[in-house]
């Protein structure tokens, strides 16, 4: 076989998006088949849990994503198919007349890869094959072998992390713990609701903290006093990683009195400026980031969205339903105030920084390395591409970034950060976008053809610094 392939490739065949020797050594020899630590996720712990099984394909595979929902009103669907009340074959068939279109979008290769990696199909889905496909693969989902449970294992998922609100019970994670599944499931604590002061339902929500921690939340003390009680909770649930969706990191000066004194005009129903809340929500994310390292836990930042764009859409369907986009918001100078405050008190915890923005993904390979201490390897990561980054393109930015202003072979790699249970060939799509882009370095001469070398860095970014760096 020739260095180059030159000759026109079959869709989706063993070496997709593998263009080189190298590339393809790499991948099958080093890659395919690293276990999967998927540590960030939107999947339901009580479906796990339950071990359910789904009714037909549209059950398993559209609801609630809305990156094929996006597709699909681009494509002038009505959305009485896409979260309306059609029956699940019609939604699904919409659904088919859009792939076809998908073309150069990421969901036309997540499409196929789903179909063939679950369910072993390689025909095309389009109009014309959307019966045949629904109806086969509905009735496979009739067997155990596509229970949840199921569809993680056949993935070779090892660990999973949910991401769950501090007023979690965790009743789920305790049960899957208890029922022996093979597979790892914690859980990761994402206090956002208890931070973000100028949130419609941010009083009603420090009522249900409060009660989950048995604290009666009257002011600043009482709320950290009841975050710390359920980060306590979390961490003896194997909870070991936090997670944060803001649109920026705060970092304003703030002192307790301050902080305290615009936490009781919220709570007194008083409105308070966005001055007031930036300063609040300092206070509170600083108090946060210390309890984690106490814990010793990871904290991650998800940065960067611009949520709920279409107010006449969230009012009709609610957030998370497909009408957020990148931010251009800035980062930079608050984020290194914000670290560099925990670091110089001893009080940074293991940090990643996801960019929605690839206008800072430079910003953000750069500000890792001004808090890594040489304590633990990679201490500060720059995130896997999410979201909207999640496709070839923006995998290998990130991974340029990263590669070229810190150290690629310390990164912890990719996670599906997905609601989805069919969503896990992304790894495998992360991981051949991985070995072709060093493979074709090797292929220029750029790299040493020395596999021992290169294909240990290719395991480790799979799976082995990711173990290492959560103490899975």
């Amino acid at each position: 076989m020739p260095d180059t392939i030159q000759d026109i490739k079959p869709f989706l065949d063993e070496n997709f998006l593998l263009n080189n020797r190298a590339a393809i050594r790499l991948y099958h020899d080093y890659a395919r088949e690293m276990p999967i630590i998927d540590y960030h996720n939107h999947l339901p712990p009580n479906e796990i849990a339950a071990d359910k099984q789904f009714d037909n394909l549209t059950a398993v595979w559209l609801n609630g994503d809305h990156y094929k929902w996006r597709a699909m009103r681009t494509i002038g669907v009505s959305e009485d198919f896409i979260t309306g009340n059609k029956p699940d074959r019609e939604k699904f068939r919409k659904w088919a007349e859009t792939v076809p279109y998908t073309v150069r979008n990421p969901l036309f290769h997540w499409t196929h890869m789903e179909l063939k990696r679950y369910f072993g199909l390689t025909e095309l889905l389009n109009a014309d094959s959307a019966d045949r496909i629904y109806d086969q693969c509905t009735e496979m989902l009739q067997s155990s072998d596509f229970s949840t449970q199921n569809l993680l294992r056949k993935m070779n998922v090892e660990v999973l992390c949910s991401t769950d609100d501090p007023v979690d019970s965790l009743e789920f994670h305790r049960q899957v713990k208890e029922d022996g599944f093979d597979i790892k499931l914690l859980p990761a604590f994402r206090p956002d609701k208890g931070i973000l002061i100028e949130a419609a339902g941010f009083t009603d929500y420090l009522q249900k903290l409060g009660k989950a921690a048995s604290i009666e939340i009257r002011n600043l003390d009482d709320l950290l006093a009841a975050f710390k009680d359920r980060i306590e909770f979390f961490d003896k649930h194997g909870c070991r990683l936090s997670d944060h969706g803001l649109e920026q990191v705060y970092a304003e000066a703030f002192t307790h009195a301050q902080a305290d004194a615009i936490l009781k005009k919220r709570l007194g129903g008083e409105g308070i400026s966005p001055d007031e809340a930036r300063v609040f929500m300092s206070a509170v994310l600083y108090h946060l980031g210390v309890m984690y390292s106490e814990k010793g836990w990871v904290q991650q930042y998800h940065l960067g969205a611009l949520r709920n764009n279409n107010s006449r859409m969230m009012r009709q369907l609610g957030p998370d339903t497909g009408f957020d986009s990148i931010g251009d918001f800035e980062q930079a100078s608050a984020l290194a105030k914000f670290l560099n405050r925990l670091d110089t008190e001893d009080n940074l915890a293991k940090t990643i920084l996801y960019n929605l923005n690839p206008g800072d993904n430079e910003v953000m390979a750069t500000m890792i390395g001004n808090f890594n201490d040489g304590s633990i390897r990679g201490k500060m990561q720059f995130g896997s591409g999410w979201w909207f980054l999640d496709q070839k393109d923006g995998i290998i930015k990130q991974l340029d970034a990263l590669s070229n202003m810190g150290l690629l072979s310390c990164f912890i790699g990719m996670l599906t950060d997905s609601r989805s249970f069919l969503s896990f060939p992304r790894h495998e799509y992360f991981r051949r976008v991985l070995c072709n882009l060093i493979g074709e370095e090797v292929h220029r001469g750029e790299l040493p053809a020395d596999f021992d070398l290169l294909g240990g860095i290719v395991q480790d970014i799979c799976s082995n610094n990711a173990k290492r760096y959560f103490n899975f």
